[in-house]
């Protein structure tokens, strides 16, 4: 083989891989964001049982600020320390029902602490096990749900529990929902697969939503940037917002 045929065929086979390589890369998110869809699958498998055993009582759900003593999950996401921590996430009601610490890490959530990985990239609605939101109930007349039951009247189907949330607002396991719009996105969903976020439904099943609106697509390596910014500045009217709003909880 000449010079010049062996660098034509080094070129054809750059252009192949260059061909590939997108190919290769949307299946490589495809599949962690399948991964991440199984893991909120089988939380809420584990959610599901913790009721049965605790005669319909949904695991415990609280912010940081409160105390609990069987709360779903424990652990500071923006702690060094709780972050990479798997004694704190043991002592979570669930695990015992899902002891693989893997289910309980987004394959996509790259973020680390101190070279190592954080445990936990999901947080469950503030509206589902959650005594703290008793004074929005009766201010915005929307339901919290602290029994299974509770989910019978919107439907376990159009109601989230557990959400895969953005780096830049991760911290305990509590995702607020104002409902009444005053704080639109005071936690944000994440968006590693894609500008897409995972999450799954009191019935059982895990969806993935893809955010509509441009301005809502705050990559992980822009958190430093976003959080030094005046807030989220998300109107009311953001289509992102109503949709997560609409499946959060009922009237």
């Amino acid at each position: 083989m000449t010079l010049i045929e062996l660098l034509v065929v080094i070129a054809i086979i750059g252009g192949l891989a260059a061909l590939l390589l997108p190919t290769l890369s949307n299946a490589k998110a495809s599949g962690k964001q399948a991964n991440c869809l199984n893991n909120l699958k089988q939380s809420e498998m584990a959610y599901q049982m913790y009721a049965a055993d605790n005669g319909g009582i949904l695991a415990q759900n609280v912010s940081l600020e409160e105390s609990a003593t069987n709360c779903w999950v424990y652990g500071n996401m923006k702690s060094i320390i709780d972050s990479t921590n798997l004694t704190a996430e043991q002592k979570g009601e669930l695990f015992p029902y899902l002891p693989q610490a893997a289910a309980y890490h987004c394959p996509a959530d790259a973020i680390e602490n101190s070279g190592l990985p954080r445990l936990r990239s999901y947080s469950m609605n503030s509206w589902a096990g959650s005594s703290e939101m008793e004074m929005l109930e009766q201010e915005t007349g929307c339901r919290v749900f602290l029994k299974e039951t509770d989910f019978a009247v919107p439907g376990p189907a159009g109601v989230w529990v557990l959400i895969d949330e953005h780096v830049m607002t991760l911290s305990d396991g509590w995702f607020l929902v104002t409902m009444d719009n005053s704080e639109p996105f005071v936690r944000f969903p994440a968006t590693r697969h894609r500008n897409s976020y995972c999450l799954n439904f009191a019935d059982g099943h895990a969806e993935a939503y893809h955010l509509r609106n441009p301005t809502n697509r705050i990559v992980e390596t822009q958190v430093m940037a976003f959080e030094q910014a005046d807030g989220f500045n998300v109107k009311p009217t953001d289509p992102d917002w109503i949709k997560l709003r609409t499946m959060t909880t009922s009237r």
